[in-house]
């Protein structure tokens, strides 16, 4: 029986659904009908892949769509693939290669500029064309060593700042806005649905989803514009003498101004009985180590890539971003599927860039793997070189393309898709 892809229909959804809890070691029963319905209800079908053999399936593939801020604030559009399973039992028969073709195909008909994906394993996504462009870090925070003084204000407060406890439905009001200012600065940040705020909020959770509410703590700056929110959850641990030893785990933190940084940090490293922060995913260089009096305090617990994207459009996604230099090189990109290989001239400035066709001799070459990994500015174009994965064919390209391309911030990727 031929094992081709196809679009999965809504009676085939269920068996769709169990084998992409058989691809992530989940469950391997059937899906209970409720959760079918309401997972059913916000998936758009006709972007979701399936295999089947003998009518049951074997491998999964879905994608969305998204837009991605890149450096300098602009968001494009992006195809956001989640959902990606094959089951053991079929693995080595290309049937990944055959649905990643079909979807990025797809995306780049509907003028999408980059795909993108959180990968669960390393190996898989660079024969795609995907690349590592925002990592993350984790950090474990000792509270008594970090040598805050739980008595003292929380930063800010002096001029004129506040922390407020807030609800869900305080976070519902105020998140969109909050991250939509936070979209327009921060790059690796991609989009977020009314949805996505009434599932972190616990609107209408469904019977098959635990749901635990957190706390929520907004940062009002002097002139009450909300520029933090930080959501986090509480252990009840307590040692044999009767001592707290209760853990805080951040689940989200949003700011947009440095002061609502330092002052959430600060504050949640203040709780009574709190003697241990879970920072949650952060960005690699983000304030928490740094504004504590003992940054040795904070433990990196995880150290990893997250964002991953594959370049679809290549001159609207250089022209999309923002460059600190002026400068030009010629990029010559290889792509082994076709969908966006070729000769560029990218000509930029701290006005605006250009990327063209050319013939002229490259400068630079390198696969769009490695001009994903460059784009939103998070990786060294010379270390790259050093490591043989860009080829410099003019001396000091790759010095160069580091001015260009390097972002005075790492990006910062904070959902999980």
């Amino acid at each position: 029986m031929s094992l081709d892809p196809r679009t999965v229909s809504a009676t085939e959804f269920p068996d769709w659904l169990r084998a992409v809890g058989t691809g992530f070691l989940r469950a391997s029963a059937s899906v209970p009908a409720e959760e079918v319905a309401v997972r059913l209800e916000h998936t758009d079908l006709s972007r979701v892949q399936g295999v089947f053999d003998a009518g049951r399936c074997v491998a999964t593939f879905r994608s969305f769509a998204q837009e991605l801020t890149v450096v300098g604030g602009a968001r494009v559009r992006a195809d956001a693939i989640t959902g990606v399973t094959v089951t053991p039992t079929h693995r080595r028969r290309g049937l990944l290669s055959r649905m990643m073709a079909t979807d990025l195909a797809a995306a780049k008909e509907r003028g999408d500029v980059v795909a993108s994906l959180i990968a669960a394993e390393y190996p898989i996504y660079g024969r795609y064309g995907f690349g590592p462009a925002s990592w993350t870090t984790e950090w474990e925070i000792d509270v008594p060593r970090a040598g805050l003084d739980p008595r003292a204000r929380v930063p800010s407060e002096a001029d004129g700042g506040r922390i407020e406890l807030v609800d869900g439905a305080d976070v519902r009001k105020l998140g969109p806005e909050l991250h939509a200012r936070l979209a327009a600065r921060q790059h690796g940040v991609v989009s977020r649905d009314e949805r996505w705020w009434q599932r972190n909020t616990g609107v209408d959770v469904p019977a098959f989803e635990t749901w635990t509410e957190p706390f929520y703590a907004v940062y009002r700056s002097a002139d009450g514009e909300t520029d933090g929110l930080i959501a986090y959850r509480a252990d009840a641990h307590w040692g044999d003498r009767k001592q707290p030893l209760n853990k805080a785990t951040v689940v989200g933190m949003l700011a947009t101004t440095p002061a609502a940084e330092r002052a959430l940090w600060h504050f949640v490293c203040s709780i009574d009985w709190i003697t241990t922060v879970r920072s949650g995913y952060r960005a690699p260089d983000d304030l928490l180590p740094l504004l504590l009096p003992d940054p040795r305090a904070a433990r990196v617990v995880t150290q990893a890539d997250w964002l991953w994207l594959r370049v679809l459009d290549i001159p609207r996604a250089l022209e999309a971003r923002t460059y600190a230099t002026d400068a030009a090189l010629v990029l010559d990109v290889r792509d082994a599927t076709g969908l966006a290989g070729g000769r560029f001239l990218l000509e930029v400035s701290p006005s605006g860039a250009s990327c063209v066709p050319t013939k002229r001799d490259p400068d630079l070459v390198l696969d769009v793997a490695e001009l994903a990994t460059l784009h939103l500015g998070d990786e060294s174009p010379v270390r790259l070189a050093a490591l043989g994965r860009i080829d410099e064919h003019r001396p000091g390209a790759a010095a160069t393309a580091e001015a260009v391309f390097r972002a005075a911030r790492r990006a910062w990727c904070p959902d999980v898709f």
